[in-house]
C-alpha cells in the first residue's frame, strides 16, 4: 500500500468511526448514514485509492475539474454528486455525468438540468431521473447568505422539480451558516425536511454536514454528510 492510501485509509476510518458514534448518540443505526468524500482539488488518484477503499460516493464544487475526473474515473463503480454552486448555462452540461446533483437552489436551473439528463438518457448513459437535492438557505432573512432556496420559496421550488419527468425530487441539502451554532441550523433543516416529505414522501434524502459539524448534523437527522478535509487533510496550495 503506498503512503498516500495509508493514509487516506486511516483518516476514512476515523471519519467512519465519527459518523457510527454519532448515529448511535442520535439513537440510529450507523448505516442511516451515508458517506460523501468531497474531493475538490485532489487529483483523480485519490478517487481512485478511495474506491479501492470502499468508497461509493464522491463530491466535488467545480464543473470543470468535476467533469474532467469522472471522464478520467469512468471504469470506477461511483456515484458523483455535484455540490457547489450551480450556473444555468452549466447546469445541462454537469446533468451529464453527475448523478446526484445536490445545488439545486431555484427554478431557473430546473429547465437545463432536465435537458441534459434527457440527452444522457438518449445516449443510453444512464437509467430514469437524475436524482436532485434542494438546497436550503439557513442563513437569517436579508442576511449575506451562501446560496440555497428560502424556506418560505421551497414548497414552490419543490413542486417544479418534482413535476419534471427528468428529474427526482430526493430531498434537501444545507449548509450551516457561519457563526452560528450548527445544532441551531439542522433542527430548521429538519423541520424544513419533514415538511417537504409531507408533500413528496420519496424526498427522504438529508444531506448535511462536513468535516466540523457532522455530529450536530446526524443529531438533527442528516442521511448523508458530505466530508472533504477530515478524509483528504488540507486542500493543495495550487489549484
Amino acid at each position: 500500500m503506498s503512503a498516500r492510501r495509508a493514509e487516506l485509509a486511516a483518516a476514512l476510518a476515523a471519519v467512519r468511526r465519527r459518523v457510527t458514534d454519532a448515529a448511535a448518540a442520535a439513537g440510529r443505526a450507523p448505516d442511516d448514514v451515508g458517506l460523501v468524500v468531497v474531493t475538490k482539488f485532489f487529483p483523480a488518484s485519490d478517487v481512485r485509492d478511495l474506491a479501492d477503499l470502499g468508497v461509493r460516493d464522491v463530491g466535488e464544487n467545480r464543473h470543470q475539474e468535476a467533469e474532467a475526473k469522472a471522464a478520467e474515473c469512468a471504469d470506477l463503480d461511483l456515484r458523483w454528486h455535484f455540490i457547489g454552486g450551480l450556473q444555468s448555462n452549466k447546469a445541462a452540461a454537469v446533468a451529464a455525468y453527475a448523478d446526484v446533483v445536490e445545488s439545486l437552489d431555484r427554478a431557473k436551473l430546473v429547465g437545463p438540468l432536465a435537458r441534459g439528463r434527457a440527452a444522457r438518457l438518449d445516449r443510453g448513459e444512464a437509467e430514469g431521473p437524475l436524482d436532485c437535492l434542494v438546497q436550503v438557505s439557513l442563513d437569517a432573512p436579508g442576511a449575506e447568505h451562501r446560496a440555497g432556496c428560502p424556506p418560505d420559496r421551497l414548497a414552490e421550488l419543490c413542486e417544479r422539480v418534482a413535476d419534471d419527468e427528468h428529474l427526482r425530487l430526493a430531498g434537501l441539502m444545507a449548509v450551516a451558516p457561519l457563526g452560528e451554532e450548527p445544532a441551531a441550523a439542522f433542527d430548521r433543516l429538519a423541520s424544513c425536511a419533514a415538511r417537504v416529505r409531507a408533500d413528496h414522501p420519496g424526498a427522504t434524502t438529508l444531506s448535511a454536514g462536513m468535516s466540523g459539524d457532522l455530529e450536530e448534523a446526524v443529531a438533527a437527522g442528516a442521511t448523508h454528510v458530505r466530508v472533504g478535509s477530515a478524509v483528504l487533510g488540507a486542500r493543495p496550495r495550487v489549484q
